[in-house]
């Protein structure tokens, strides 16, 4: 309508009649972006507050695992066998003197206690893992075999000691823990149980054997220059000839209605556990054919997860790897494999350091002949 001012009119009219409301208006314009900026940025520290709360909370709480296992040959006086199946803690300490494993532990009873490796810390601080063992009966059978980061139980040079022995296995060997490094055995009642390591079933005895006997042939050889690098040698040679001579003898020992399970770091693919039956011949009862439980760890579940995905990277397997192959309770054929989710975090994990959203676990595995 003429004569009426248009928008830029009445805006003056209003600054002229009230230039405080004006100028009120335009803060009020002006501070709309600013909360919007503001809103945003809280609501993302609180969701990343979120985050982080709960993947510590995940992932520094231990927990303990139940798991059956169904071995239909299973001597009756093996039932209810229960093995407390521990890997990979890598060094790691939960709480002073490990006081949240022990939490998780609780009173729970088992048979024995079976360790698949990389227990260790990079430095080979062996006191995080004498915590651990600390937590346990010491009349329970502790089973211990070597992962990838702890390197041989037996030293080939001058350590200060003239023991063949590291000295973290030392160490554990004065709290009871049986080196598995050839069949070890209990008995119960009629049922025997065999804990055997992995490469056992693929030695060639004589071969080895050959090989060792010419280098100790060849350091004897030169016995007055002997330096102390090359006397631990030669005792590493002879305690392998020892153990090849051991293992030799206790292959004949296994029987058909025995048990046998297999200790292995890296978990068994189907196409290698194929290999090693073949490998071997129907006549013989020590063979992974006569196997009954693969124990295994290794992959630390993963190590970074996602809620209800599972595991995002693995570098032997690479992206969103199958859980039956990096953890639980899967089969190779007619074999049962169970992969522990393991307690620590691996260095392997170059770019996915600790663990995310992946709880620290210990599984309880109890043998039956009942069928689930």
């Amino acid at each position: 309508m003429a004569g009426m001012p248009g928008k830029e009119g009445k805006a003056a009219v209003r600054k002229r009649q009230n230039p405080y409301v004006f100028a009120n208006e335009r803060r009020h314009r002006m501070q709309k972006p600013h909360r919007a900026r503001w809103t945003l940025l809280g609501v993302i520290l609180l969701m990343t507050a979120a985050f982080f709360i709960a993947n510590f909370t995940v992932s520094h709480r231990v927990v303990l695992e139940e798991v059956k296992v169904t071995i239909l040959n299973l001597p009756h006086d093996l039932e209810e066998y229960s093995i407390l199946h521990i890997s990979d803690l890598h060094g790691a300490r939960y709480g002073e003197k490990q006081k949240a494993i022990e939490t998780a532990l609780g009173s729970s009873r088992y048979s024995c206690v079976v360790m698949t490796g990389d227990m260790l810390g990079e430095d080979r601080d062996v006191e995080p893992l004498l915590e651990l063992i600390a937590l346990m009966p010491k009349d329970t059978p502790k089973y211990l075999i070597p992962g990838d980061m702890d390197g041989s139980f037996i030293e080939t040079g001058a350590h200060g000691s003239l023991s063949v022995y590291a000295d973290w296995a030392i160490r554990l060997q004065q709290e009871g823990v049986h080196l598995v490094d050839r069949p070890m055995s209990e008995t119960r009642g009629k049922g025997t149980i065999w804990f055997i390591p992995e490469e056992l079933y693929a030695l060639d005895l004589d071969v080895t054997e050959n090989v060792y006997r010419k280098q100790l042939a060849s350091l004897n050889d030169r016995a007055s220059s002997l330096s102390a690098d090359d006397a631990a040698r030669i005792r590493a040679i002879e305690y392998e000839l020892e153990r090849m001579e051991s293992i030799r003898q206790i292959r004949q020992e296994v029987q058909p209605e025995d048990i046998q399970i297999v200790l292995s770091h890296t978990p068994l693919t189907a196409e290698y556990a194929q290999n090693l039956i073949s490998w071997t011949t129907k006549e013989s009862f020590f063979s992974l054919r006569y196997a009954s439980l693969i124990l295994a760890g290794h992959y630390n579940g993963g190590q970074w997860r996602i809620p209800f995905a599972g595991a995002v990277y693995v570098p032997e397997l690479g992206w969103f790897p199958e859980d039956s192959l990096i953890q639980g309770l899967s089969y190779l054929g007619d074999i049962p494999q169970h992969i522990s989710k393991g307690l620590g975090s691996d260095p392997h994990y170059e770019k996915q350091p600790g663990r995310v959203f992946n709880s620290p676990a210990i599984t309880r595995i109890t043998l039956t002949r009942k069928a689930e």
